[in-house]
């Protein structure tokens, strides 16, 4: 049983859900919302609504069960490659198709499966159907991630990301041309409003989206893009691109053509570089994924058709 109470100070005027996340990060926010839905979270001494707000002198109670044996994770060998590991953390080349994480339709054989399998004692660290992770890619996104191997290295990177100090780069592959070298896609994105589980510029509840973008290369039909996202929503770069009319080719889910699947076998969509600080020495420290022999076919291709 985890038992955990807040007396709420200068947090005035905020959702419930938000404050307990903020103090809670080994908990997703779903978790949270979940928590609440089904009762086990008491705004002064009575059963609170997820997107409640809270005053200062609130008195908030949670109460959560520990993970049964049939919620915990069983490790498992799955292919992956290491790029840096250390005491703290563990930075990952993450292969295209893999999922990140358990979630629906999903309950073996990811990224966290493998991780377990590999590093047992990372199953204390963090939330426990998502241990160590603090970021995660699409499952058709290859490339750099980093994931945290103590309690404290994960406080710091999910502080960093919080906070937008940990920069990310990656390489996509857009159907067009661009008028611009350089730009600044600004499109607040959220849940579809009919279909629930696409994220769009169509939406009913937007949140900020900022995608910083960099030409590099031009082919006839198409551009390589450097992409910065300075937020980090769902889907952020796929749905970017696809609302300005140049979808990533091979994503068939926000736009890229289903008829060319020759041509463009996969999302053409890389975590290239990845830039943080390190959480025990506070040094910034660099790492890069190269594209994957299958991008680097199709940017073959590419470069013959130019």
């Amino acid at each position: 049983m985890i038992e955990k109470k807040f007396q709420v100070e200068s947090d005035g005027n905020t959702r419930l859900d938000l404050f307990l996340k903020k103090r809670l990060p080994e908990l997703s926010r779903a978790q949270i919302q979940k928590a609440i839905r089904e009762g086990l979270v008491l705004l002064n001494d009575r059963k609170a609504r997820p997107g409640q707000r809270i005053r200062a002198g609130d008195r908030i109670e949670l109460t959560l069960t520990e993970p049964g044996p049939e919620d915990r994770l069983e490790p498992e060998p799955v292919d992956f490659s290491i790029i840096f590991e250390d005491a703290h953390i563990i930075v990952l080349d993450k292969p295209s198709g893999l999922v990140v994480h358990p979630g629906a339709g999903v309950k073996r054989g990811t990224l966290v499966h493998g991780l377990l399998y590999r590093y047992p004692e990372m199953a204390a660290v963090g939330s426990a159907a998502r241990p160590g992770i603090v970021h995660r890619l699409d499952k058709d996104t290859s490339g750099v991630m980093v994931v945290a191997r103590t309690p404290s290295a994960y406080q710091s990177l999910r502080q960093q990301f919080e906070e937008r100090t940990i920069h990310k780069t990656y390489l996509g592959l857009a159907l067009g041309r661009f008028k611009m070298k350089k730009g600044i896609i600004d499109l607040p994105l959220g849940r579809h409003v009919h279909h629930r589980e696409k994220i769009s510029v169509r939406t009913r509840k937007p949140r900020v989206a900022i995608t910083h973008y960099e030409v590099l290369t031009e082919f006839r039909e198409t551009t390589l893009l450097a992409l910065r996202p300075v937020t980090g929503r769902t889907h952020q770069l796929r749905v970017h691109l696809s609302a300005t009319g140049h979808p990533l080719v091979g994503d068939t889910r926000y736009g890229g053509s289903s008829r060319q699947k020759s041509r463009y076998p996969r999302l053409f969509l890389h975590s290239w570089k990845l830039r943080l600080k390190h959480p025990a020495s506070g040094r910034e420290i660099e790492f890069e994924s190269p594209l994957t022999p299958e991008l680097e076919a199709i940017l073959e291709k590419e470069a013959v058709l130019k």
